[in-house]
């Protein structure tokens, strides 16, 4: 390997990197990680870190997740690729259908399409979604509903359903029909309704307010997060998907959970949507599938969904969709290994109880710094903290304060990630009552020294 000074002074000069300015990655270089063990990774000087993003809301086992390497390692030695497409499938593929039917059993769900990835696997539900109604003598049903805040993968479509600009702004015009409802966010939300009850159902309002404008005859399906994630962690009252799942399933219109984040027990319950209380149409999920060791993902797909394609005698159900990698061999053998592990170790009961003492954690942390203006958590391991310049008036901080609290707190001894003026915390859901603390820790000290300058 090239010494430290050949990769720190090249890491920007021939990489542009994602979410990311790529003259600002030239003037800030990004940190350079070389190893990782457990939950802690370690970067290009030797400084070792708590990983308290979980490399990207995906490595819930740790870096050190020994039977999912050796699944990977032995399926390369038996079969490091073949195409699942029309004609042609694989072992491994096959028997992690069977396991994914039964771990999603619950659900309501009973079929995989498999993907690359959680941006394929939202783009995928996207199709089907309007796909299903085409087949079923609906073809004017082509529009999205979706939350502001939502964030949903960076293709087209996903992009066109996100509800950030952030991700919008810069590659308009996007696809059309795509529409956005308020998001039960108590902070900020155009109602001024800070009770969680009441804004869900004044969201909920909202949606069929927007459903009796757009006509219900015309949407095709809903998506949302189970939890929004990417958006700043915004738990929803809740009443808030169970309503949606109402009112979605009166106007014929499906419900898309994108699962990218929220499966395998993030939210302290095996999925998202089993955490409310729901059953969706079709799941997104990816990311902790593999626990990161390997890009794949699944759209989950609901039996009443299942049926109307299988029975389809016009052949217009034949999926003309799919991606070179769909059902990765490598990929589902490392699946298969991370779902025997993932369930063997029960990670949604840690997840539950870390994440409890993380919330009550940063919640003390508030009571001594009033640039956290809110934080938001409760639900497994997922929270963050958005921060403000003035809590009267919620002005949100600026990049330059919230960008030495992050340095300073990875220099304190865990890495955490920034995004807009909040402080998203997702570590690996194996994370112990010592690690938490050291998160714990390093945020204080992180507070501490960057706002003391």
């Amino acid at each position: 390997m090239k010494d430290s000074n050949f990769l720190k002074e090249h890491n920007a000069k021939s990489i542009w990197h994602p979410m990311a300015h790529p003259a600002d990655s030239q003037a800030n270089p990004p940190t350079v990680v070389t190893k990782a063990h457990g939950v802690r990774i370690t970067d290009l000087d030797g400084h070792e870190t708590v990983d308290a993003v979980g490399g990207l809301w995906n490595v819930n086992l740790g870096f050190s997740c020994q039977p999912v390497k050796d699944a990977i390692a032995a399926q390369l030695d038996t079969l490091p690729y073949y195409s699942t497409f029309r004609g042609t499938s694989n072992d491994q593929v096959i028997q992690l259908a069977e396991e994914l039917r039964r771990f999603f059993a619950p659900d309501g769900l009973t079929r995989a399409f498999f993907t690359s990835g959680g941006s394929d696997s939202v783009e995928t539900a996207l199709r089907l979604a309007r796909q299903y109604h085409k087949i079923r003598g609906e073809a004017g049903r082509t529009k999205f509903l979706s939350l502001k805040k939502g964030y949903h993968g960076t293709h087209m479509g996903g992009a066109s359903v996100n509800g950030n600009a952030n991700f919008r702004t810069q590659y308009e015009p996007l696809l059309p029909g795509c529409h956005h409802i308020p998001a039960p966010y108590s902070y900020r939300n155009p109602f001024g309704e800070t009770d969680p009850e009441r804004l869900a159902h004044l969201c909920l309002q909202a949606l069929q307010d927007e459903i009796a404008f757009q006509g219900g005859n015309t949407i095709a399906a809903f998506i949302m997060e189970p939890v929004l994630g990417a958006g700043g962690v915004i738990p929803p009252h809740p009443c808030f998907m169970p309503g949606v799942r109402e009112i979605c399933s009166r106007h014929g219109i499906f419900l898309i959970a994108d699962e990218v984040i929220t499966a395998f027990g993030r939210t302290g319950s095996w999925s998202g949507s089993r955490h409310w209380g729901v059953q969706p149409d079709l799941m997104c999920t990816a990311k902790a599938i593999t626990n990161g060791y390997f890009p794949f993902g699944a759209v989950m797909i609901a039996d009443k969904v299942a049926e109307v394609f299988e029975h389809d005698k016009s052949g217009a159900a034949a999926i003309g969709h799919g991606y070179t990698y769909s059902g990765h061999p490598v990929g589902a053998a490392a699946a298969l290994a991370c779902l025997a592990e993932t369930e063997r170790l029960n990670v949604p009961a840690n997840a539950a109880e870390r994440g409890r003492q993380l919330f009550a954690g940063l919640q003390k942390l508030a009571e001594t710094y009033d640039v956290i203006g809110d934080v938001r958590g409760g639900h497994g391991l997922m929270c963050a903290l958005e921060l403000v310049s003035d809590r009267a008036t919620k002005s949100p901080i600026d990049k330059t304060t919230i960008g030495k609290i992050q340095d300073a707190t990875y220099q304190a001894g865990a890495m955490v990630r920034v995004s807009g003026p909040n402080i998203i915390l997702s570590p690996p859901l194996v994370l112990s009552e010592h690690d938490t603390d050291a998160i714990l820790a390093a945020l204080e000290t992180g507070f501490e020294t960057a706002l003391s300058r």
